[in-house]
């Protein structure tokens, strides 16, 4: 019997852009999930085994209160303002803070067995107006965090949030953090627009839209995967570890070694290294540690893209 049968997973912030892929996939893998946002998804939409709760979690007793009416057997935490800038930036700090704290905690008190944050590549800090220069490319898990907006301090704060309890429960709770690199969800790939409001095809084709974010992405999907993989895993692995978690290669047609210098002053030498369109953030301890391997690409699933041997591909990019 697979260990999903039979395991509940609440996902906050399950209605969002990638907390509907998050649902479905681990509904798809056989686990009973709970949907939790303020907001429902038509019950249409809903996978089987999935069922939703409108839930305000900022609200006095409420994230303990559905955690603890469901009695999940892990909890993913999605929910945030997901968006740099989208609001003022005392809300963001706020608002995202709290949430990490607060669900964090109820499922703590709670004793829920698995406890999953997410967090963002943005805590390292690139895109500073006062200039960025990582010590090395590729970026992994060891480079150091330089946050310079409320939205990335805020997710560097959810992933010390997370160490914090972890550092009080040591081994009786298992703990983990994530940072999803540019979320693409399915509609995307068929010209929804994206996070910033481009379709994929024109952040491919003008790589100027994509140098904010230095060609990052993922598939919702893969990310989806991987939270699976790591529901099974945590118990193998160290506790209150970080993960990158992204495509084998990046949102780009030319070189990415070509590509960085032109919008990243003095990063030349370092993205030398860097070979052909691999990405920029290593993926490489979500493959060690947990054997996970992304399976999208904007060459597999931007119609119309020329097609290139997936195995090929992360070949490349290691």
């Amino acid at each position: 019997m697979a260990e999903s049968a039979g395991t509940k997973v609440l996902v906050t912030g399950g209605s969002g852009r990638l907390g509907r892929s998050v649902v479905a996939g681990l509904a798809e893998a056989g686990y009973a999930v709970v949907s939790v946002d303020r907001q429902r998804v038509p019950d249409s939409g809903l996978a089987q085994g999935v069922s939703q709760e409108a839930v305000d979690l900022l609200a006095d007793g409420e994230a303990r209160r559905v955690i603890a009416f469901h009695q999940p057997d892990a909890v993913i935490h999605l929910a945030a303002i997901a968006i740099p800038f989208s609001a003022p930036e005392q809300v963001i700090l706020s608002t995202n803070t709290r949430l990490a704290y607060t669900v964090i905690g109820a499922a703590t008190e709670l004793g829920v067995g698995r406890i999953i944050t997410a967090s963002s590549p943005t805590v390292l800090g690139y895109g500073s107006p006062a200039g960025w220069l990582p010590d090395g490319l590729p970026l992994d898990e060891n480079t150091p965090p330089k946050p310079w907006n409320a939205y990335a301090l805020s997710k560097l704060i959810a992933e010390e949030t997370m160490r914090m309890f972890a550092a009080a429960q040591g081994e009786r709770i298992r703990y983990a953090a994530f940072r999803p690199c540019y979320v693409i969800s399915p509609e995307e790939w068929d010209g929804a627009p994206t996070q910033q409001g481009h379709t994929v095809q024109q952040r491919l084709d003008d790589p100027a839209l994509s140098a904010p974010a230095l060609f990052n992405y993922v598939d919702a999907r893969d990310v989806a995967d991987f939270l699976e993989v790591l529901l099974q895993r945590m118990h193998l692995i160290p506790n209150a570890e970080t993960f990158f978690v992204g495509a084998a290669d990046s949102l780009s047609i030319d070189p990415v070694a070509e590509l960085l210098p032109r919008f990243i002053p003095f990063t030349g030498v370092l993205a030398a290294g860097l070979t052909g369109t691999s990405p920029v953030f290593s993926i490489d301890k979500a493959r060690r540690l947990l054997g996970w391997e992304p399976k999208r690409s904007w060459r597999t699933e931007l119609p119309g893209a020329v097609p290139e041997d997936a195995g090929l591909l992360a070949q490349k990019a290691r």
